[in-house]
């Protein structure tokens, strides 16, 4: 099933990762230097923004879910409700299942496992921004690349051991949203770098629609690894 073309279309949440650290930390890092930030207020911009489309999505699964799952699956179904609720999909989807298993068609929430990456990853963001926040965002931008060079090669071990963990799980996912961030900070430290060099902006857009145009093209899911019988 799915679309033969495009079957590398489910690295568009990689790419969403990385436009959600640049615009959120861009935000954040404004405030900062208008001292307008409040942790409180970014929660609830946060609540505001999510909670009314998820809680849509969730009212129109659950009848149709009703209707057509069967008892076990309805069952993992109210278990997935509350992951979400509690924004944490992602570990219950990463214990049950890989997501190009055939039963994750039979998971109508299965998707939220992205947003809930994200929200455990901005639980913990903006503290960590305001405890570097005074050193600058030069120093700022250094602490950010040390951790998502952490996170990335995690990632790459976890690919060949762990692929699952690797998909699902904050640690690997982080350099993602960390590289949205350590842009945001460069462009916010030297923004004439960015709009000076004509030229170079638009090749690196352009490369990076090709990067991107190949990764849908020509990814394709991993294929479940044959185990030998003795």
């Amino acid at each position: 099933g799915g679309f033969k073309l495009f079957q590398g279309g489910y690295v568009g949440v990689d790419i969403f990762f990385v436009i959600s650290g640049y615009l959120i930390t861009s935000i954040i890092w404004q405030e900062f230097d208008r001292n307008t930030f409040s942790i409180k207020r970014f929660y609830e911009r946060r609540a505001r923004r999510i909670l009314p489309a998820l809680f849509t999505v969730m009212a129109v699964c659950i009848p149709v879910a009703w209707w057509l799952l069967s008892p076990n699956d309805m069952t993992d179904f109210a278990e997935s409700i509350l992951a979400v609720l509690a924004f944490s999909s992602n570990l219950l989807f990463w214990s049950e299942t890989s997501y190009f298993d055939t039963a994750g068609e039979m998971k109508p929430l299965l998707h939220t496992w992205s947003l809930a990456v994200e929200e455990q990853y901005y639980i913990a963001f903006p503290l960590l921004l305001l405890a570097v926040r005074r050193t600058g965002p030069l120093v700022a931008t250094w602490v950010l690349a040390v951790l998502a060079a952490a996170s990335l090669l995690l990632a790459q071990f976890a690919v060949e051991l762990q692929p699952s963990a690797a998909f699902f799980l904050l640690p690997t996912r982080a350099w993602e949203l960390l590289i949205g961030a350590i842009v945001s900070l460069l462009h916010l430290r030297r923004p004439q770098a960015f709009t000076n060099q004509r030229i170079l902006s638009e090749v690196g857009g352009l490369a990076g629609l090709g990067m991107i145009a190949y990764a849908l093209w020509s990814f394709a899911p991993p294929r479940p690894r044959r185990v030998s019988l003795p």
